[in-house]
């Protein structure tokens, strides 16, 4: 127990932890903020279509006083731009229906009864910026219900916040199985998960990823047959993860994460003294340093570095380190050794860190601190149906709001 307790504090740079969790360094050994020397300045870019031009003119010659008239000619020697919000007030359209007697048999005649009056009395564009503010922007029912009222003159319970979100997840729900289907036909695909509360229960956010398609899965489980459920019967070429058991074997050839493992060793090399895991940096190291630059070999020559960096790992495995934290790593790093240089026999084809899925989940874990999970398991389902359209989307260049309005729409 002496021993752990005085180990160094694990940083985001030797642990999965947030950067937000790491101490800050004293005031006059921190760096200076700001603009470092030499760097040149940017401002913003004028509006390509501003919707009213302003000309401003001199009246008056500050040499001999002379009135200058409106009507001589004047070149442009400035421009700016004033960026305002107009007023927003809720466009309401009131629906009635007619009673009209007929002139012949004098009987009442009703209009028919209006879409209006059957659906929601929320439109589209509504509808869409409430499902906006809640998924990516994490907005709390109690401060969305609060923005509505302050913002846009509209007052909507919770309930109905709720139940206007029920209803919107309907579309993405239907369009996220045309995802998993596009998903299913991609050769690589890289996959990750974390933790959320669902109904006060720990569930798990999982995220698969391929060019193509990016879908979100939330689930009370952590099991492999999550990842059967999503994928079927199929098994890409490649598969991208973690070292977690559950992400394993679900490829025809599997590449494990290399920056999960960096962060690890990080921590070993800054907790031990063997020598171990510091061997196992610089070996490391040499594999980035590889990926980097790998696109610039011939195919004869990345043969002959894989098998230099396979001997050079088999070598600082076959050690035995007597020291706690470095045999941990040295373990780790044996049970993965059969899917670390995978890129290598794919050259271009896979990346060799998980960073892609990493970003992917992040939007989910900020609103998993902010608004602590899902009260229902409908909402986290739906929350995933969203996000996989709108990532997916993403992809293409489509504008997350947009996606949304279309969907709803």
């Amino acid at each position: 127990m002496v021993l752990k307790l005085q180990r160094p504090s694990k940083t985001s740079r030797t642990s999965s932890n947030p950067p937000s969790t790491d101490k800050k360094e004293r005031r006059e050994q921190a760096k200076p903020g700001g603009a470092k020397p030499g760097h040149e300045g940017h401002s913003r870019s004028l509006h390509e279509n501003p919707d009213e031009v302003v000309d401003h003119r001199p009246e008056t010659c500050p040499q001999c006083h002379s009135h200058l008239d409106g009507g001589l000619p004047g070149e442009v020697v400035g421009e700016y731009d004033e960026i305002e919000i107009p007023p927003i007030a809720p466009f309401v359209r009131r629906h009635r229906r007619l009673c009209v007697r007929c002139p012949h048999c004098s009987c009442p005649v009703n209009a028919p009864l209006p879409e209006a009056a059957s659906g929601s009395p929320f439109g589209p564009r509504l509808h869409g910026l409430v499902l906006y503010l809640k998924t990516f922007q994490a907005i709390s029912f109690a401060r969305l219900e609060g923005m509505l009222v302050d913002l846009f003159g509209v007052k909507l319970s919770q309930g109905a916040l709720a139940n206007m979100l029920k209803r919107s997840h309907v579309p993405f729900s239907a369009r996220k199985k045309d995802i998993i289907e596009e998903l299913r036909r991609a050769d690589r695909v890289s996959s990750d998960e974390t933790g959320i509360r669902i109904e006060g229960l720990n569930g798990y956010h999982w995220v698969f990823m391929s060019d193509r398609a990016i879908v979100h899965e939330a689930q009370l489980s952590r099991a492999a047959k999550v990842v059967r459920d999503v994928m079927g019967d199929r098994r890409p070429k490649l598969w991208l993860s973690d070292g977690y058991s559950a992400q394993q074997g679900h490829g025809q050839h599997h590449q494990t994460c290399l920056a999960h493992l960096a962060r690890d060793i990080a921590y070993a090399v800054e907790a031990s003294d063997n020598m171990v895991p510091l061997r196992l940096k610089l070996w490391l190291d040499k594999v980035f340093a590889l990926a980097r630059t790998l696109p610039s070999f011939a195919a004869s020559t990345v043969k002959t570095k894989k098998r230099e960096l396979e001997n050079g790992l088999a070598d600082i495995l076959a050690s035995k380190p007597t020291c706690e934290i470095a045999e941990t790593v040295r373990a780790k790093l044996a049970r993965a050794s059969p899917r670390l240089l995978t890129f290598l026999d794919f050259p271009g084809e896979i990346e060799i860190t998980n960073n892609a899925c990493e970003r992917a989940l992040r939007p989910a874990v900020i609103q998993r601190k902010v608004t602590n999970g899902f009260r229902s398991m409908w909402a986290a389902e739906g929350d995933c149906a969203v996000r996989t359209v709108v990532d997916t989307e993403k992809l293409s260049g489509q504008n997350p709001f947009h996606t949304i309005l279309a969907a709803i729409a």
